[in-house]
């Protein structure tokens, strides 16, 4: 069995490190979109033609389901649109009703993180009209991280005084739960916890979008039995030795951040 997992650029690999460690006999094609990045500056068109031409990339591999890692992505990915493929196409969203229904006890409030695009759309609104009776949740977009993320660069000050910065305004001290609406924040776990109060927990989608995943896999696979393996592509081309290793430098920054 084939899964395929995308996303605007290597955010996503947190997606795909989490089902490692649940699903490690699965094959799996990761896509970054590396030409494109970031989705979360980008229009809602542009964003939805990138969809297109990537999963008809997955059918052409013939994957048994895909993932869309990218919160930015699903979120102008409407459940038409995705009822238009012959597989089934799990998405992400922020994790606010995890948050809430989590810590929703708790005094405090919620802040969750995205980028533009997801803060803006209808689907995020929506959720939290459903979810966020007591108006605990604050929204900040933070699209500077995807671009820090981008380059691999993760002991910069400048990511600490960016958050900062985007944080000034905010009551910092108030929040009991930080939800990573974008798959990009998960490698910044670190300065979170050095921005935030001790008792601020970290909330991110790649948990159950996995366990979503599960439960929509076909009985009867399209491709054969699996072995393990995981094929890189870059915008459709296949990665060299040296993006590999980029990835490589990826996952263990990954493993870093997770159990914080």
């Amino acid at each position: 069995m084939k899964v395929g997992i995308f996303d605007s650029g290597i955010g996503g690999l947190s997606v795909l490190h989490h089902a490692l460690q649940v699903m490690p006999e699965m094959d799996f094609i990761y896509y970054a979109d590396e030409a494109h990045v970031p989705y979360g500056e980008k229009t809602r068109e542009q964003i939805k033609g990138y969809i297109d031409d990537i999963i008809e990339f997955m059918l052409g591999r013939q994957v048994d389901a895909i993932v869309i890692a990218c919160n930015t992505a699903t979120s102008v990915a409407t459940k038409e649109y995705r009822d238009k493929f012959p597989v089934p196409i799990i998405g992400m969203e922020p994790a606010v009703k995890q948050a809430v229904e989590s810590y929703g006890d708790l005094p405090g409030r919620i802040l969750a993180a995205a980028t533009p695009v997801t803060i803006a759309g209808d689907k995020l609104q929506n959720l939290l009209e459903k979810v966020d009776q007591e108006h605990d949740v604050d929204l900040i977009a933070l699209p500077k991280l995807v671009r820090f993320a981008e380059t691999g660069d993760f002991e910069t000050a400048l990511i600490r005084e960016y958050l900062l910065d985007a944080l000034k305004d905010y009551p910092i001290d108030e929040y009991k739960a930080l939800v990573l609406g974008c798959t990009h924040f998960n490698y910044f776990k670190e300065y979170y916890k050095e921005i935030f109060p001790e008792n601020t927990r970290f909330v991110d989608g790649n948990a159950g979008t996995i366990r979503q995943l599960l439960r929509m896999l076909p009985k009867k696979p399209q491709s054969g039995d699996s072995s393990g393996n995981v094929e890189y592509f870059f915008s459709g081309k296949p990665v060299t030795l040296k993006e590999r290793e980029k990835i490589q430098r990826y996952l263990e920054q990954l493993d870093k951040m997770k159990d914080i």
